[in-house]
């Protein structure tokens, strides 16, 4: 097991959940001094080496409030987000704008405060929990808000290049969390993406592919759409009514 993560401070977000619960353990056997474990509503752990923070990414004071009581992080996972039952790309407008606030603002919102952070600790790495969502035609406001999260990703490693912040995404498909229960699809372990998000973080990767679908995804990407689409109309299939 890569230990790269020796006697670093760690932020989990969305850490109650499936996907971050992993991402807490795991941190500490690869051999983080410390973790936060945030949350809208912490819970306590029972590893001294946690920390419950309270976080809730759509209240500005909320992550400002993260950041100077986490002031010696170095490594973030922006991990939080939402996906409602019933979401659809067709609204209502204020439940996209809900899922934008979390998935989107709230990402960046934490990134942008915890940034400064970083880098007035030595540098260190963020790494945004994102969806291969980003990149089909899934009609969900989700798939949109992960889309822009993607986006954003890429232009958040530019404006930190040089400042000793490395900044990575995390794409996969179905994980086998709570959160996916209600879709009967294939899924991979949690497990598996959280082992693959570290080891990509140690390797120096800008994009992590943690599933078979997602690497399938990302070779065909660059097919016509005319091809490209209705390919992906048939693979979504499971996903919309």
């Amino acid at each position: 097991m890569n230990r790269s993560l020796d006697n670093s401070t760690v932020l989990v977000t969305g850490a109650n959940g499936g996907l971050g619960t992993e991402f807490v353990r795991q941190a500490l056997e690869r051999g983080a001094a410390k973790v936060f474990a945030a949350a809208r509503n912490p819970h306590e752990w029972d590893d001294a080496r946690v920390q419950a923070l309270r976080l809730d990414l759509t209240d500005i004071d909320s992550v400002a409030a993260a950041a100077v009581a986490a002031a010696d992080v170095n490594v973030l996972i922006n991990n939080a987000g939402i996906a409602p039952e019933g979401d659809s790309i067709l609204g209502p407008e204020e439940r996209l704008r809900e899922i934008f606030e979390t998935n989107f603002f709230g990402t960046m919102r934490v990134a942008n405060a915890f940034s400064p952070v970083i880098v007035a600790n030595g540098g260190g790495a963020i790494l945004n929990i994102l969806s291969a969502a980003a990149w089909i035609n899934i009609p969900t406001g989700y798939a949109a808000s992960k889309a822009a999260a993607w986006s954003a990703t890429h232009a958040l490693r530019t404006a930190l290049k040089g400042q000793g912040v490395h900044v990575a995404g995390l794409l996969v498909g179905m994980v086998d969390t709570p959160m996916s229960a209600r879709w009967d699809v294939p899924k991979v372990s949690a497990e598996s993406v959280v082992e693959q998000a570290y080891d990509g973080l140690a390797a120096g990767a800008i994009e992590i592919l943690a599933d078979e679908s997602t690497q399938l995804l990302k070779s065909q990407l660059g097919t016509p759409a005319e091809q490209l689409y209705p390919w992906l109309d048939e693979m979504i299939g499971g996903f919309v009514a």
